[in-house]
């Protein structure tokens, strides 16, 4: 069994709202319920084996405030009080507050020591594990194509710039006003050539030892899981990595704060979390997940409801 959690976004600052003005945003409040999540995970018998953090722990408000340094260092010392480790993925607001090589040598890198060996690029923070025969956690990084968090004269700047001006001719690359594909802004990423190769490899890996695959990262890929803003740019290339071979069950998500699910047409399930950030202070939104031969079981507290997905 293991824990899931989505879109802290911690800041210590009163409540706010969306960028649209219409939902409430519990900056304060997330703390408290991370706390709450961390408490009850430490009560589960057997013991969890891990936990995935989804992306987004702290708000981009910190930036602004000079307090990214001390926020993640509050969301870091809830998840520590775990007996087990903590797997993250990177999201927007990570890169809202740091740079690619600063989040490298914060906790929030939870990629083994080693395992850049055989990886896409020594800064993508995509890798994979096992911690149980025949099953295996991949963590994709669904901002290796982005202009968060790169250095403006880097190649995989320019890259990424040239894509999201091509689809995105507004002059706030943030808003998804008229477009034909509206996941083409800012705030989103994608995934490199480089890293769909690498993502290949492990799966065909993962079939040939007849293993179950669960994949995680911060952007869903599946369009019936998420709404037409939230996917990754290049969604297509990574689920059709995933059609190409039989292992993956799962892919999990954040980033859109309603959550959503399907299960495809393959027969993956794609869960979307609901947002921490978003939950009101009576509420929580975490869950464990509980990994049989042929399903697994997720039990959801608070916005989170309870699912159970067969393979």
């Amino acid at each position: 069994s293991f824990g899931v959690i989505a879109d802290i976004q911690y800041a210590d600052a009163e409540d706010g709202y969306d960028f649209g003005g219409f939902r409430r945003r519990y900056y304060r409040q997330s703390l408290n319920l991370l706390r709450g999540a961390v408490a009850a995970w430490a009560t589960e018998r057997p013991p969890l084996a891990f936990v995935l953090q989804l992306g987004d722990s702290i708000d981009g408000l910190n930036a602004r405030s000079g307090k990214a340094e001390g926020a993640l260092g509050q969301v870091l010392a809830a998840l520590g009080r775990l007996p087990v480790p903590v797997h993250h993925t990177w999201g927007n607001h990570e890169f809202y507050n740091f740079s690619r090589a600063r989040l490298a040598h914060t906790g929030l890198n939870s990629r083994p020591a080693g395992a850049a060996a055989g990886l896409p690029a020594e800064d993508c923070q995509a890798y994979h594990f096992s911690p149980a025969a025949r099953f295996r956690i991949i963590v994709l990084d669904a901002y290796d194509l982005s202009i968060l968090g790169r250095e403006p004269d880097s190649p995989r700047y320019r890259e990424s710039l040239q894509l999201l001006r091509e689809k995105n001719p507004n002059d706030n690359l943030n808003s998804p006003a008229g477009l034909e594909e509206p996941r083409y802004v800012e705030f989103n990423g994608g995934f490199s050539q480089a890293q769909l190769d690498w993502f290949n490899e492990v799966l065909k890996f993962s079939d040939e030892n007849q293993e179950k695959v669960v994949v995680m990262g911060h952007l869903p890929i599946h369009p019936d899981a998420s709404d037409r803003v939230c996917l990754a740019w290049n969604y297509e290339d990574a689920l059709s990595v995933i059609h190409s071979h039989q292992c993956v069950v799962c892919f999990l998500a954040g980033h859109l704060h309603d959550g959503g699910y399907c299960l495809d047409s393959h027969g993956v399930h794609h869960l979307t979390l609901e947002g921490v950030i978003e939950t009101p202070p009576e509420s929580n939104a975490f869950g464990t997940i509980y990994v049989y031969e042929d399903k697994m079981i997720l039990k959801g507290r608070g916005r989170i409801s309870d699912r159970v997905m067969h393979f």
